[in-house]
């Protein structure tokens, strides 16, 4: 029976998925190439089928020990043209990993190369490009076709800080690694990209879940740095001649049927331009404050201060802590028809709908202090403003929050206790900081516990650290890693908070420009809750481990006077 013919007999298509599938076959394209195309199976929906049919086993390659030296013995060329992996060698024959049992001819010349009888296995495409990318590197095909090229190595002898030319010599592979790279990062749900050139060494390493690892490439990519990064600058519409000073740019970019944002900034180290490419999903599915991770005490008192018709709400933290995330979720939980909300961002990282977005263009004259005077013109309710980054645009978003606007924003400081300072030390009034601000919620993003290698174990009370309580025969929990997680134990983040609301106790403290110390203290007998111990919380109700509230947190002297 025809492949097509048995997923319908299986139910895994419809007769109408078949013949809407055999339409739309390309030409020399496989029935089961075009249903996964189609979204209508999965590559090991048909691969289980061969596996039957052939009597070829079908193997999970992220369980098997890839014997390395084996591997090494293999043509590369051979690996990455027909992607086959071999596996292990016992008794004159290998074992060989394939997505296509019918590639005989590639069996035949592996045959031959290795001089040894050929026995296949079945893996997905997923699996290989894994195993391909472990022991290769990102891009190890494109990298070893330009090397093969003479005209790149002859203009890196002559003049390696010659970026132009050597993309101009080879824009063709230069294109296909940068978009290797990215591609390879947009997969493995990275936030950053980081190009860092050294004497003798290029690294590229991903942040994913805010964690930085570092990708194997191949150790030839070294010589294509200067080609690497000028792609990079030609892509960000910046001067590929201009080498001494720091550049800042961006591009759109389309994977995986989705609209992604690079940001780019390029620094001049003293072996090249370090590059680093934010990427920016704008199509990522907006999060309900509850699934940022606030949850009790304080989920309650950020919806009450969101429903309030004006004052001004800041969420503080370091670069890439999710305040914008925070902030989305705020607006979207809050937007209806009967309210006009206005943001001026800087990106905009995402786009929402029934809002007016505007995006900062200082070159222009555009700020954010601009734009939010032109934004009271337009009869807003509520007001997005990115970043608090001077005294003026301080200013004019208090002034809007005192004529009866609700105020978002975001500000730089490590506590929600120093906010108010941080705006006094900028040259805000005192009596306008606490006149204006309603609350102030810190934040950090902390990793999720893998779901699929969570498990339960007792913790030794001594590693437990002195500031948090163990409730006694309490269990913890912790990944021990898996294939979704890169054997990390984590997948995915959520935030841990503190939310300071400015009660009359607390604008007195400010008006006499009180220290934040002072003011934390007063909150504490209020039952304010610092981030650490919601962190603390959150390991407690098994959503992540004590490591990752020790990493990112500091023990308090006041939590610990208590």
């Amino acid at each position: 029976m025809a492949l097509g013919d048995t997923l319908v007999q299986r139910k895994k298509i419809t007769p109408t998925q078949l013949q809407q599938a055999r339409g739309s076959k390309k030409h020399s394209e496989r029935i089961e190439h075009c249903l996964v195309r189609l979204g209508s199976i999965t590559e090991r929906d048909y691969l289980s089928i061969y596996s039957e049919q052939l009597s070829i086993p079908l193997v999970d390659l992220g369980e098997i020990e890839i014997d390395a030296e084996l591997l090494r013995q293999t043509p590369s060329k051979l690996v990455h043209r027909d992607r086959v992996i071999p596996i292990d060698r016992h008794d004159g024959t290998i074992r060989v990993a394939t997505t296509n049992p019918f590639n005989l001819y590639a069996f035949d010349e592996l045959r031959m190369l290795m001089g040894a009888r050929i026995e296949t296995v079945l893996a997905t495409s997923e699996d290989i490009s894994r195993v391909i990318k472990q022991h290769f590197g990102v891009g190890g095909q494109t990298v070893e076709a330009m090397i093969g090229v003479s005209a790149v190595e002859v203009i890196g002898e002559i003049d390696p800080d010659n970026a132009d030319l050597i993309e101009q010599a080879q824009e063709a592979t230069v294109v296909k690694l940068v978009n290797e790279i990215l591609l390879e990062a947009i997969r493995d749900r990275a936030s950053d990209v980081h190009v860092e050139p050294y004497e003798n060494d290029l690294k590229i390493r991903y942040r994913i879940d805010g964690v930085l690892h570092t990708t194997n490439v191949p150790p030839e990519i070294r010589r294509f740095h200067a080609a690497i990064v000028s792609r990079i600058k030609i892509l960000a519409n910046l001067n590929i001649a201009e080498k001494r000073l720091p550049q800042d740019g961006g591009f759109k970019i389309k994977a995986q049927n989705r609209d992604i944002d690079i940001r780019v900034s390029i620094i001049p180290t003293a072996f090249g331009g370090a590059v680093v490419m934010r990427i920016l999903d704008k199509q990522s599915t907006l999060i309900s404050l509850d699934r940022l991770g606030l949850i009790g005490e304080a989920l309650e008192g950020v919806e009450k201060l969101i429903s309030q018709p004006f004052g001004i709400i800041l969420v503080t933290g370091p670069t890439g802590s999710g305040k914008t995330t925070t902030l989305y979720a705020a607006l979207n939980s809050i937007r209806t028809d009967k309210i006009k909300i206005l943001t001026i961002e800087d990106p905009i990282e995402y786009y929402l709908d029934g809002i007016q977005q505007v995006q900062v263009k200082p070159h222009i004259g555009l700020t954010f202090a601009s734009g939010l005077r032109s934004f009271l013109r337009h009869d807003p309710d509520v007001i997005l403003v990115g970043e608090i980054r001077d005294l003026e645009t301080a200013e004019v978003a208090i002034n809007a929050s005192l004529t009866g606007h609700l105020v978002f924003s975001t500000l730089h400081t490590n506590d929600a206790v120093t906010a108010n300072t941080r705006l006094l030390d900028m040259g805000v009034e005192p009596f306008l900081v606490s006149s204006a601000i309603s609350g102030v919620l810190a934040q950090r993003l902390i990793r999720r516990i893998c779901k699929e290698c969570k498990e339960e174990y007792t913790p030794d009370p001594s590693d437990i650290p002195s500031d948090f309580k163990l409730p006694p025969g309490q269990k913890l929990f912790r990944g021990t890693g898996c294939r979704d997680c890169r054997k990390t134990g984590y997948r995915g983040r959520l935030g841990i908070f503190e939310l300071l609301i400015i009660d009359q106790k607390i604008r007195e403290m400010i008006v006499h420009r009180k220290s934040a110390g002072e003011i934390l203290e007063v909150a504490r007998k209020k039952q304010f809750k610092l981030m650490r111990e919601d962190g603390w919380s959150k390991v407690l109700k098994g959503f992540t481990t004590l490591d990752e509230i020790v990493r990112v947190t500091k023990v308090d002297a006041i939590a610990l006077a208590e």
